[in-house]
């Protein structure tokens, strides 16, 4: 029981390892569509960083890399 909960647990952190391969974009509305969900993403963090209380033991990785935040 032991070993199968360790193997379960090791292939969910080397599942976070793996790399995921995007091809660049050829075409401008490509690189429209992923300069779009890049800012997108920024903004849910930017978000996420500004709601979550500042005794929550996961502010500080939420806040990494947001300009304008309260680095402790």
């Amino acid at each position: 029981m032991t070993r199968l909960l360790i193997l379960a647990m090791a292939l969910a952190t080397a599942a976070c390892t793996i790399p995921t391969y995007e091809a660049e974009p050829v075409s401008a509305h490509q690189w429209e569509r992923r300069q779009e969900a890049i800012m997108r993403r920024q903004a849910e963090r930017e978000r996420l960083c500004r709601i979550t209380r500042e005794d929550d033991p996961r502010k500080e990785e939420l806040c990494r890399g947001v300009s304008g935040a309260s680095q402790p």
